[in-house]
């Protein structure tokens, strides 16, 4: 049962002795595992409750206690941005509720982010950098998951394995998958300490800065393309490039190449571990949700590779001079022609031979005219032909096929689907 803000009020007056709310408000979250509220005090202060829905989220935000008490003054002061703070907890029954200290900025929507100035964009590249640049004992320390790039791919082998036994994965989406993860070459990167659960809900931004990053629950060594699952699925080219060149300034190391593909990837896969985390936990509306959203993935995909090759196909025939791109394009969407002989417009011309004049009366009155030759005869010097051929040709239409795929739209999952 979902509590309201005023619920979380109350409860967190037994987490923080003297804290008196005097207004309270909704505050976006994951949803399905956390109900979340933002609280106002007599003097202006705000302060943020997460309290859990379930064991599994509960664990998730005892993790996060840990980690944010591993960020040391000397840690925090060097990042760009602001981590929580606890100011108190309260146990009830087998889960924690937790409260959260004032924090400025408010949250955007990955909308009004990718809209943004291109001071924010360097904000929110900045930001990922400092996380990516994070000490790797900051993990190791608090005993937090660590992976290699060999086991961080294993990982996901064994996650797509997982959500191919639940059969509602199309094909396409599989098969594209599974290459990409047999691709050895694109998983060659530098580990590194990821945030691990970055998103809009996330991110506190004030004006054209970032004030503070949030939800630190999933904290790890791993694959920075991790934390820029999210930005990909904006679908927003220009935004995402501009992210990634100001991270790849303020990074002490320069990123791999592959980082924003792995991202790509990240960002399709998402949809099916939502599936996977849907099935699991018995919502039907949530699991309906996600084959709906896979269907259109992969229809787009199979979508797009159509069309790439079709301006394949065009790009070939242009570049052999046979005709223009224009025409090349329309040649293979529209059906072959086929080309017949025209009759003769004229019927055939028979010629007959024309009589001689009648001969001069002679002396004698039995004398009788001679029949001349038929028409159409030849004579001994070939003068005279009446007859001629001719024979039809046909023009055999070029056949072409087309073929191929490449990168498309993923629909970004929203508050309520991650996690």
């Amino acid at each position: 049962m979902r509590r309201t803000p005023l619920e979380l009020a109350a409860v967190a007056t037994a987490a923080v002795p003297g804290l008196a709310p005097t207004a309270t408000a909704f505050s976006p979250d994951d949803d399905a595992d956390f109900d979340s509220a933002l609280l106002l005090d007599a003097e202006g202060k705000r302060w943020r409750v997460r309290s859990p829905r379930h064991p599994e989220a509960s664990t998730r935000l005892e993790t996060e206690f840990m980690v944010l008490r591993a960020f040391a003054p000397a840690i925090r002061a060097e990042l760009p941005f602001h981590v929580p703070t606890i100011a108190g907890t309260v146990r009830q029954g087998a889960l924690t509720t937790f409260v959260y200290a004032h924090l400025q900025g408010s949250t955007l929507s990955i909308e009004e982010l990718s809209a943004g100035s291109p001071a924010l964009a360097k904000e929110i590249g900045a930001a990922l950098a400092a996380i990516h640049d994070l000490p790797l004992t900051l993990v190791t320390n608090a005993d937090l998951p660590s992976y290699s790039a060999n086991e961080f791919r294993q990982r996901k082998l064994n996650e797509l394995d997982q959500a191919a036994t639940t059969g509602k994965i199309p094909a396409t989406l599989l098969r594209r998958w599974e290459h990409a993860l047999e691709d050895v070459a694109l998983w060659r990167f530098n580990t590194s300490v990821v945030h691990g659960d970055l998103h809009e809900d996330n991110l506190m931004v004030l004006d054209d800065s970032v004030t503070a990053l949030t939800g630190w629950t999933d904290l790890r060594i791993g694959d920075p393309a991790d934390d820029f699952a999210w930005l990909v699925a904006s679908n927003e080219a220009s935004f995402v490039e501009a992210v990634l060149t100001h991270y790849t300034q303020a990074r002490r190391e320069t990123p791999d190449a592959h980082l924003l593909r792995r991202a790509a990837l990240l960002a399709e896969f998402a949809l099916a571990q939502y599936l996977v985390k849907a099935m699991a936990a018995g919502h039907q509306s949530m699991t309906a949700e996600a084959e709906s959203m896979l269907q259109t993935l992969a229809d787009d995909i199979e979508e797009q590779a159509r069309r790439e090759e079709e301006a394949a196909q065009a790009a070939e025939v242009e570049a052999a001079g046979i005709i223009s791109a224009e025409d090349a394009e329309a040649a293979f969407q529209q059906p072959p022609v086929s080309v017949e002989a025209i009759p003769d417009a004229e019927p055939s011309v028979s010629v007959a031979t024309i009589p001689n004049a009648a001969p001069p009366a002679t002396s004698s009155p039995d004398a009788k005219a001679e029949p001349h030759a038929a028409a159409g005869a030849v004579d001994a010097e070939g003068n005279h032909h009446a007859d001629g051929s001719e024979s039809d040709a046909a023009l055999a239409p070029d056949d072409t096929s087309t073929a191929a795929i490449n990168v498309v739209n993923v629909t970004p999952l929203h508050t309520a689907e991650r996690s």
